[in-house]
């Protein structure tokens, strides 16, 4: 979004000076919807830019849900050369994820992913088909399965008590606690040792790579908007710094691998990590493709990016809510104390007794889905609630804006975890008006793991310590912006003082 904004006039400006405007309109109406298709309504989009002017002010989540508030709940866009279905709507996004599940199984292969997927490799962006369908299978049977993850409880644990040192360390000194970077390492180091087995000295370099990997995939970028332009393509700073990015992580990855095949010939290594499944399926060689390494490598990158700042931003957000609903935080930290008064730490198995956490979770989740806007593609022509979408277009579903629809939530900006008592609506991808995770086909396959992450690790925070906001704001003061990056997360880090409550860690 920030190259969007910078580079915007200078494109337009050289799009006219390089005579490309009559090319770039013959283009869109070569692509243009077939006549005779009912096309949802939308803004009367600008010649050559189409409606990406719309998406310029606020957040893109954001402008689409006011934008669906004028033109309705099945909304089309075009954003440059490419045309868009938003969806705002739990019946609409039924359709999609449900009804028409298949149709709707693809993901959009942009230049920059094809760039960071290898080539469509990995998890989150193969296109749909065999390969896609081997890869969800080992994911969901293999990688992140409930065994799995709870084999790896004793790696949260222990990182957790080290989060909890480091608190209370910044704590005995009255430091100010930044809890944005005590979660983004908490979640990096639990993705490293479950991902690779151990944490190693050159893993802050890796981590860096990655991030950068995940920025560059999200957002808008004009060579994914203009794929067609060469003075875009020429222009933008994308393309080269993803094959950049990808070469790098491919060499440390290689370092990381042969070392990893070495220590593990010498017996090292007690807990099978997701890097040992998949050199053992590699091994056993027993897929309808062979499994090289040309396709682990991207796995990992996937698993890191879905492992580490999700989770991350679900903590940090829910965080946010308790201190500014100081009710909601003093009963969270009452049943976490009262059920586990005198423990010295919670493990996983306490947390199935908490359950007003599990609420808290919920709402955040609600109000805050780390990925706000859920990305499908078109594969063939077909009618969704009288409208039609084109073979090939891109599809998002806004999670973050059906999640906050009055018709579906009492008081729904309200961060109120008691809604959840006594509702059978779950987040499990079968109640529509509630999507953090998605539904169908492409939903989550990470879902328990991450959740793993965030119970024990938020649970943890409030059993330990009380928590006051900085510089005599207000709970009501407390800003909750948003900003946008590889996930939605708070404008500012989330910085408060820990007042630890004489329990050991």
């Amino acid at each position: 979004m920030e190259e969007l904004i910078s580079s915007y006039f200078f494109v337009i400006i050289s799009l006219f000076i390089s005579f490309l405007l009559s090319i770039l309109l013959l283009k869109l109406k070569a692509t243009a919807t077939k006549p005779g298709l009912r096309l949802p309504p939308g803004p009367w989009p600008l010649p050559i830019i189409g409606n990406i002017h719309n998406l310029m002010l606020s957040l893109p989540h954001q402008a689409l849900r006011k934008l669906s508030l004028q033109y309705g709940p099945i909304m089309h866009l075009q954003l440059g050369e490419t045309q868009t279905v938003v969806i705002t709507s739990p019946e609409a996004a039924k359709e999609i994820m449900k009804a028409h599940d298949v149709t709707f199984a693809a993901r959009n292969i942009s230049t920059t992913v094809d760039i960071l997927s290898r080539g469509g490799r990995g998890l989150m962006f193969p296109p749909y088909g065999e390969y896609w369908r081997q890869m969800r299978k080992i994911c969901i049977i293999e990688l992140l399965n409930l065994k799995r993850v709870q084999s790896f409880g004793i790696i949260r644990e222990q990182e957790i008590k080290n989060l909890i040192r480091s608190i209370s360390s910044l704590s005995s000194i009255n430091e100010p606690i930044n809890l944005q970077d005590q979660l983004d390492v908490l979640m990096n180091d639990i993705t490293v040792r479950t991902v690779i087995g151990r944490k190693y000295s050159g893993q802050d370099l890796f981590l860096k790579e990655l991030k950068k990997l995940a920025e560059l995939s999200a957002g808008f970028n004009l060579i994914d908007l203009f794929p067609s332009s060469r003075t875009v393509s020429i222009l933008s700073r994308v393309p080269r710094e993803a094959k950049r990015t990808i070469e790098t992580i491919t060499e440390i990855m290689n370092g990381i691998i042969e070392e990893h095949i070495a220590r593990k010939a010498c017996g090292e290594g007690d807990i099978e990590s997701l890097l040992d499944v998949l050199l053992r399926i590699k091994e056993e060689d027993a897929l309808q493709f062979s499994l090289t390494m040309d396709d682990i490598k991207p796995v990992i990158s996937d698993l890191f990016a879905a492992g580490s700042e999700t989770t991350s931003t679900t903590v940090e957000w829910a965080m946010a809510e308790l201190v500014k609903n100081p009710r909601v935080m003093k009963q969270a930290q009452s049943e976490v104390r009262d059920l586990l008064d005198g423990y010295t730490s919670i493990k996983n198995s306490d947390l199935v007794k908490l359950n007003y956490l599990h609420l808290v979770i919920k709402e955040t989740l609600r109000l805050h889905p780390a990925g706000p806007l859920l990305m499908r593609q078109c594969r063939e022509t077909c009618c969704i609630l009288g409208y039609d979408i084109s073979e090939g277009a891109t599809v998002l579903i806004n999670a973050w804006a059906i999640g906050r629809d009055s018709k579906y939530w009492e008081d729904p900006e309200q961060f109120r975890p008691e809604r959840f008592i006594n509702s059978d609506i779950d987040f499990k991808g079968t109640d529509f008006e509630f999507l953090p995770f998605g539904s169908g086909r492409r939903m989550c396959p990470g879902m328990s793991f991450g959740l793993a992450n965030v119970e024990l690790a938020l649970a943890n925070l409030l059993y330990h310590f009380d928590w006051k906001i900085l510089n005599d704001i207000t709970p009501e003061e407390l800003d909750v912006s948003e900003a946008m990056g590889v996930t939605a997360r708070r404008k500012s880090p989330l910085c408060l003082h820990a007042v630890q409550q004489g329990v050991g860690a």
